[in-house]
C-alpha cells in the first residue's frame, strides 16, 4: 500500500472513530450529534485534500524521474499557479532544458568525432573489455579484411555500427597484423607480402576499465619511394665510381697485353692469362653494376594486350632444362587466356624473376605450381616457405636470404607492379611452402 493511501486510510478510520463515540455520547440530543458528525464529514474532505495537496509535489517529482530514466527530454511542465510548486516546476524545467541542450552537445560532438574518424584515412581499431574488435572505422576494415570477401559481408554499413564480421580476439586477427602489439608502442608489422604497415596502440578509460585503441597506417608507398630515393642515390654514386675505376683498369690491361712478346717464354702464357683473368673480373664487375643501374633506369610501362598466361608458358619452356636438371616438376593450370593492359616485356621479367625465386627456393626434387584463373595469377613452390624474420625485409632493396642473391629480384618485381598499378602478395601456403599471386583486373574485350 502506498504511503498516500495509508494517510488516507489512517484519517479515515480515526474520523469514523470519534464519530462512534459520538454517536455514543450524544444519542440522546439528536441536534447536536447531527452538527459534530457533518464537521467529522466536512474534516476528512479536508484532511483528504490536504494530503492530496502535500502529495502533488512527489507525484510531480516522480514523474519527471520517469521521463529523465526514458531520456525524455522535450517534456516541460506548466505552473499550476501554487507558489511552492510553481517553484519546483521552475526547477525542473530549467534543469531538463540544460540536460537537453548537454545531450544535443553531445550528440552532435560524438557525430563530428565518428565523421571525422570515418573519413581518416589511418584505420582505427577499438576494443573491448575483453580484448576483441568491438568497432573499427572503414580504413581499419579495408587493411583487416582484404582479399578476405567472406570476412567483408556487411563493411557497406558505415558509422559507429560498421563491423565487417563480428567481434574476434585479436589473436585471430588476419597476419596477426594487432596482436603483439603492446601499449604504448609503435612499431611496422608486414601485412599481405609486400605491404607495411605501422600499428601503434593505446588505451583509454570507460566506466573505470582500460580498453584499448589501435592506429594502422599504410608506409608501404612511402617507404618504397623513400628507399628507391637511397638506393637509386646509392648506385648511381657506386657506378660512378666503380666506372671510373674500370674503364682505366681496364685501359691499362690491354695496354699491359701488347709487352706480352717481351715477356720471357717461360712466363709469357701465365702473364697472359693472369691479365686475361683480370678483365674478365673487370667484365663481371661491369656485368654485376650494371645489374644495379638496371633498377634505377626501369621506364614507365608500355602497356598493351597481352595474355599472360602466354608469357608463363613461355618463361616455363625457357627454364624447362634447368628444372629438368634439378628434377623440379611444373605444374600449370591457366585457364584464363584473357589479354590484359600490360607492358608484355616487364611483366615476363616479373614472371621470370619470380619463377626464379621459386627454383631457389625448392633446390632440387619439388615442385612448382602456376595458375591462371579469374585474373589472378599464383605461383606457388614446394620450398621451405617465408621466415617471420624475413617477412618485414622481404621488398627492401639489398635485402636477401640466398648466400650470392644481390637483394634486387623482389625490387624489381615489387617495382615493376607497382607502375602498372597492380595488387600483389607473397605469403605462405597453406600447404608449405611461398605463393606469389598478381591480381590483374578487368581484361581487354
Amino acid at each position: 500500500m502506498r504511503l498516500r493511501a495509508k494517510i488516507i486510510l489512517y484519517v479515515v478510520v480515526l474520523h469514523v472513530v470519534l464519530a462512534a463515540a459520538a454517536v455514543g455520547l450524544l444519542i440522546e440530543r439528536p441536534l447536536l450529534l447531527f452538527a459534530v458528525e457533518a464537521i467529522f464529514v466536512i474534516s476528512i474532505a479536508i484532511s483528504v485534500r490536504l494530503i492530496r495537496g502535500l502529495f502533488v509535489p512527489l507525484d510531480l517529482i516522480q514523474t519527471g524521474a520517469e521521463l529523465i530514466a526514458e531520456r525524455d527530454f522535450t517534456s516541460r511542465f506548466v505552473p499550476v499557479g501554487q507558489p511552492e510548486m510553481d517553484t519546483l516546476i521552475d526547477v525542473y524545467n530549467r534543469m531538463i532544458d540544460r540536460l537537453r541542450d548537454e545531450r544535443l552537445a553531445a550528440e552532435e560532438q560524438q557525430q563530428l568525432l565518428q565523421k571525422i574518424v570515418d573519413a581518416s584515412p589511418a584505420g582505427i581499431v577499438i576494443c573491448d573489455f575483453d580484448g576483441k574488435v568491438q568497432q573499427m572505422n572503414p580504413a581499419a576494415s579495408r587493411v583487416l579484411t582484404a582479399g578476405h570477401p567472406a570476412r567483408s559481408e556487411g563493411s557497406g554499413r558505415e558509422g559507429r555500427d560498421a563491423l565487417p564480421h563480428p567481434p574476434r580476439s585479436l589473436a585471430d586477427a588476419r597476419d596477426d597484423i594487432l596482436a603483439n602489439v603492446n601499449v604504448g608502442e609503435s612499431r611496422l608489422v608486414p601485412h599481405h607480402g609486400s605491404r607495411r604497415m605501422r600499428v601503434s596502440r593505446a588505451e583509454f578509460r570507460d566506466r573505470g576499465f582500460a580498453k584499448s585503441f589501435y592506429l594502422i597506417e599504410e608506409m608501404t608507398e612511402e617507404l618504397r619511394i623513400s628507399e628507391k630515393g637511397a638506393y637509386e642515390k646509392l648506385i648511381r654514386m657506386m657506378s660512378h665510381e666503380v666506372n671510373n675505376s674500370v674503364g682505366a683498369v681496364r685501359s691499362l690491361l690491354e695496354s699491359s697485353l701488347r709487352y706480352a712478346p717481351q715477356v720471357g717464354e717461360a712466363d709469357r702464357d701465365d702473364f697472359r692469362n693472369a691479365l686475361q683473368i683480370a678483365s674478365a673480373r673487370i667484365d663481371a664487375l661491369n656485368r654485376f653494376m650494371a645489374a644495379f643501374a638496371d633498377v634505377v633506369r626501369i621506364p614507365p610501362p608500355v602497356k598493351s594486350p597481352t595474355r599472360v598466361a602466354e608469357l608463363v608458358e613461355r618463361v616455363a619452356a625457357l627454364l624447362r632444362p634447368e628444372l629438368t636438371d634439378r628434377n623440379i616438376r611444373m605444374q600449370l593450370d591457366l585457364a584464363d587466356r584473357a589479354a590484359y593492359d600490360v607492358d608484355e616485356s616487364q611483366i615476363e621479367q616479373v614472371i621470370l624473376n619470380v619463377f626464379r625465386n621459386a627454383i631457389d627456393a625448392v633446390h632440387r626434387d619439388g615442385e612448382i605450381r602456376a595458375s591462371m584463373h579469374g585474373a589472378t595469377l599464383t605461383i606457388t613452390d614446394t620450398g621451405p616457405g617465408i621466415a617471420d624474420s624475413a617477412k618485414l625485409a622481404l621488398f627492401t632493396p639489398f635485402f636477401t636470404t640466398k648466400r650470392d642473391g644481390r637483394g634486387l629480384g623482389l625490387t624489381i618485381v615489387q617495382e615493376i607492379l607497382a607502375n602498372h598499378g597492380l595488387t600483389f602478395e607473397l605469403r605462405n601456403a597453406r600447404a608449405g611452402g611461398a605463393e606469389f599471386e598478381i591480381q590483374f583486373g578487368s581484361a581487354r574485350g
